[in-house]
């Protein structure tokens, strides 16, 4: 059995404070703005996609593959990203997954052809099911670090819900 001074001493370390280093910082407002971005990029388009119809002469039809190509490259290879972050390092996963993402997103700012611009989107869609996982805090080992920087994340579904709608916002709709 504990005594009740053993569990007293356990709860005040845990909630002792932290202290971290300006690179723990940096890393947690890379991550949380990764995953922020994931939210912004389906909701943004969204806005743009009349200009890009007219831009492209692009039909109906056809606008809504732009959505769909990012969202059907995202949740298809969800579960793949995280046993790769799992199986090659959360953290190389998650820098290849943001230079790939960077890269297709000025790709697909620079294409004039429909056909490349939704596959480009889908390679966005990709490269963002490889950026989630790792940056998830449900990935992060457990310890009092860890249960501090998961309060601080925006990847709860509440908080992918305000980065999906402020997209809308920020796009001016």
């Amino acid at each position: 059995m504990t005594s009740p001074s053993t569990l007293t001493r356990s709860a005040e370390q845990l909630h002792t404070a932290v202290r971290w280093t300006r690179a723990q910082w940096l890393l947690l407002m890379v991550v949380c703005t990764v995953l922020a971005l994931d939210g912004l990029d389906v909701s943004m388009v969204g806005v743009a996609l009349p200009s890009i119809g007219h831009e492209l002469h692009l039909g109906t039809d056809s606008l809504q593959w732009i959505v769909s190509a990012y969202v059907l490259g995202y949740g298809s290879l969800l579960l793949l990203g995280g046993r790769l972050a799992d199986l090659l390092g959360r953290r190389r996963i998650f820098l290849i997954a943001l230079t790939v993402f960077a890269a297709a997103s000025l790709l697909g700012g620079l294409v004039n052809d429909p056909t490349l611009l939704i596959a480009t989107r889908f390679v966005k869609g990709l490269a963002a099911a490889f950026t989630a996982p790792p940056g998830s805090p449900s990935s992060l080992p457990t310890s009092p670090k860890a249960a501090s920087a998961t309060r601080h994340c925006p990847s709860s579904p509440l908080s992918a819900r305000a980065a999906f709608r402020s997209g809308w916002w920020l796009a001016g709709s």
